[in-house]
């Protein structure tokens, strides 16, 4: 069995998810606790009054919702009764066994799964913390439900390859090969509350990379002075395919009015992470003095953040925007510094490196001497001194300061280095 814990603040996107595949057939309400009425007799409105109800009892706490998956192989053939058992069971392991809960079995996907939907707002008013409860409470209750109801455990390399569930649990849509509308939800579902964009060119330098973008629109079009938007699959050239859909049809309802309160908040909540990207990309400097533009995509890539160049019709590189997916904040370049704007930064970056043929490279290497590669060495660190120097001057000993420890260690060794020299 695998456990995937989703803690939000929005019980509606939660409840609408699952209530949207009950009504597309793909899903079934199994069981219902601490609901007044019996579970047959439920409605729509029964349940979100419910959970509101329980919100309500103290509306500070930002973080109140819990949805859970809990997956089976696809070999296990387990009745609803069975799989209320163990809903009931692991509830009650991770200290939510008094909550009003709701269980849903999901028929859209090749392994028995269902979802369970909870809030973390007690009856009296306090709240269970979510703090590591998917390390430490899920886990834990996991292997002990393997163990009591005869599960295949979740280590199998089989029951993982299956599930396939990766950390933002999002594939790349492809038009065509997968059912369209659920691939991006799952694509929204990972990236609109988690990744920290201001505005929406952000949001699609995400976005993109999943084969998806928002789309408001030309100025003169109906759906741009309707203040509309609609989200469209890209192939692997960016083109649009397919008929866009609706942020309005989606359950989570990423309208572009929900996007504009995002933007405002992100603004705040993304600030502390700016010098990351800022210290990595100078690092690259350091590291490889004149290095290219693939260069530096290749060694921000590295450390994990996107580096996503904007090109007109022409070919003409205007913007730059950073995409951190470790701290899931989004930049654009000149919203870090002026210096890392596209203008700025392509006057510091050198040529792009000749491509040349296997086979004259593999000549080249095998008649290439000894004393030709020194000389190379040799005009490399002659070369490498005024970009050092430039890069001191353009920080400045306060700048300097400011960077990350790796990185002083780096200037501190060019600096040795120059002394002895």
């Amino acid at each position: 069995m695998v456990a995937v814990i989703k803690a939000s603040g929005s019980l509606r996107r939660a409840l609408h998810y699952n209530e949207n595949k009950l009504k597309e057939n793909k899903a079934e309400l199994i069981h219902a606790n601490g609901f007044a009425k019996d579970m047959e007799k439920l409605g729509f409105t029964d349940k979100l009054r419910r959970f509101e109800k329980q919100i309500e009892l103290n509306p500070k706490i930002k973080t109140n919702t819990l949805h859970i998956s809990l997956n089976f192989d696809p070999s296990e053939r387990l009745t609803k009764d069975r799989l209320c058992q163990i809903a009931d069971t692991y509830m009650q392991k991770i200290g939510f066994g008094d909550q009003p809960y709701l269980v849903y079995q999901h028929n859209d996907a090749g392994h028995p799964h269902i979802h369970l939907v909870t809030t973390n707002v007690k009856n009296d008013g306090s709240y269970i913390k979510l703090h590591n409860i998917g390390r430490n409470q899920s886990e834990k209750a996991r292997l002990e439900i393997e163990k009591e109801f005869k599960l295949v455990p979740a280590q199998r390399e089989q029951l993982k390859r299956v599930l396939n569930i990766k950390p933002i649990n999002a594939q790349k849509v492809q038009y065509g090969h997968s059912e369209t509308k659920r691939a991006m939800t799952n694509v929204l579902d990972a990236v609109l509350e988690k990744y920290k964009y201001t505005s929406l060119p952000e949001l699609n330098a995400v976005l993109k990379q999943y084969n998806m973008m928002a789309d408001r629109g030309s100025k003169e079009s109906r759906l741009y002075k309707n203040s509309g938007l609609v989200y469209r699959v890209l192939n692997e050239q960016g083109e649009k395919v397919g008929v866009p859909i609706k942020a309005s049809d989606f359950y989570n309802k990423p309208t572009l009015q929900f996007l504009e309160q995002r933007f405002k908040k992100n603004k705040t909540l993304r600030q502390p992470h700016k010098l990351r990207i800022k210290n990595a990309i100078e690092l690259a400097f350091v590291k490889k003095p004149g290095c290219s533009l693939s260069q530096l995509t290749a060694a921000l890539q590295k450390e994990r953040i996107q580096l996503v160049v904007r090109r007109n019709d022409k070919g003409v590189v205007y913007g730059m925007t950073y995409v951190d997916h470790q701290t899931k904040c989004v930049f654009n370049g000149s919203d870090i510094d002026k210096q890392y704007s596209a203008h700025q930064l392509l006057k510091r970056l050198g040529p792009e490196p000749i491509q040349k043929p296997k086979q004259q490279e593999l000549k080249e290497g095998l008649t290439h001497s000894a004393s030709q590669k020194e000389n190379a060495v040799a005009e490399g660190k002659q070369q490498e001194q005024p970009i050092i120097t430039a890069l001191q001057e353009v920080l400045g000993p306060e700048r300097e300061a400011s960077l990350n420890p790796m990185l002083r260690e780096e200037l501190k060794k060019k600096r040795k280095k120059k002394l002895r020299h």
